[in-house]
């Protein structure tokens, strides 16, 4: 077993954050918009760990709390996510489909371009010597990553099921219908925004230790479309979609590191065949494979005057 985390732990615990972010965006699509702000908020939280981590301002704050402070940064990464995400939301949130995609990697590349002239954000360059959270390396932050995975999972499960869950589900399907039916459009998808915004910042304030620097290239364009990847190939009508997708997509190039540069043409390869034959992702098309078929339709029985006595 150490064997095996030593060799794999850092592969490891790299798809569960995939899978983690790739659940940041599920929930706007839920709702029928397709954001692609996740990475920005990704950085915002790391950033928010980054420089209350190492920043001499919080040097007191940080001998009083002791490891509590990890904790801290968590907690203020989501809540400043949170509002950025509320911020940004209700006016963004107005737009549909594709215009919704521009502008939400518009505000990532925003985000990028001020993180770039900011001195606290050290600028290009970037911070470093972040502290591993609770002395934790390597692996070990599958102890992190592991239980917000599965508290997640229990959360998206309980409210798929609520009346909050059926609302994302009229919006999404049909948002005149579900506005005609007393469903509030704006309300509701501003609040998937906000869940994704959330996670993604917990996320990144968890992930800037475990990588031990951060900089600017952490929230970009590329993570914007890796992460739609992680939930279009894994499956967008699924909560297990953006898990299994974030996974299979990290694991596959690190897996084949023996391949070189080949890795990369093959991870296109699957990328190419999931979207023409699996529209649906993965989960999706194991879904139909376990739904029964339809029963035969019985003969046409005769009428009933037809029938000789």
């Amino acid at each position: 077993m150490n064997d095996f985390l030593s060799t794999y732990g850092h592969l490891s615990v790299m798809m569960v954050q995939a899978a983690l972010l790739g659940l940041s965006l599920y929930f706007p699509l839920q709702a029928g918009q397709l954001s692609l702000a996740s990475p920005g908020f990704y950085a915002l939280g790391g950033y928010t760990a980054a420089i209350m981590l190492t920043n001499p301002a919080f040097a007191g704050l940080r001998d009083s709390l002791g490891n509590g402070m990890f904790v801290l940064t968590w907690l203020v990464a989501a809540v400043l996510s949170g509002l950025l995400g509320l911020l940004v939301g209700i006016p963004a949130l107005r737009l549909r489909g594709i215009y919704l995609a521009l502008a939400t990697i518009a505000f990532v590349e925003i985000l990028r371009v001020v993180a770039l002239n900011l001195q606290i954000t050290g600028g290009a360059v970037g911070i470093f010597g972040i502290p591993q959270a609770f002395g934790l390396t390597d692996w070990g932050y599958l102890w992190l990553f592991g239980p917000l995975l599965v508290l997640v999972l229990l959360f998206t499960y309980q409210m798929e099921r609520s009346r909050v869950g059926r609302a994302f589900r009229a919006i999404r399907e049909d948002e005149l219908a579900a506005d005609a039916m007393g469903v509030s459009p704006t309300h509701y998808k501003v609040l998937a925004f906000v869940l994704g915004a959330v996670l993604a910042g917990v996320v990144g304030a968890i992930s800037a230790p475990f990588l031990n620097t951060w900089n600017a290239k952490q929230g970009t364009f590329d993570a914007s479309i890796a992460i739609l990847a992680f939930v279009l190939i894994g499956g967008s009508r699924s909560m297990w979609g953006p898990v299994v997708g974030g996974a299979l997509l990290t694991a596959v190039p690190e897996v084949l590191r023996f391949l070189a540069d080949w890795r990369l043409v093959i991870n296109g390869l699957v990328l190419v065949i999931a979207s023409l034959y699996l529209p649906q992702g993965i989960v999706g098309a194991l879904q139909k494979l376990q739904k029964p078929r339809p029963l035969k339709r019985p003969a046409d029985l005769p009428a009933p005057s037809e029938v000789k006595p």
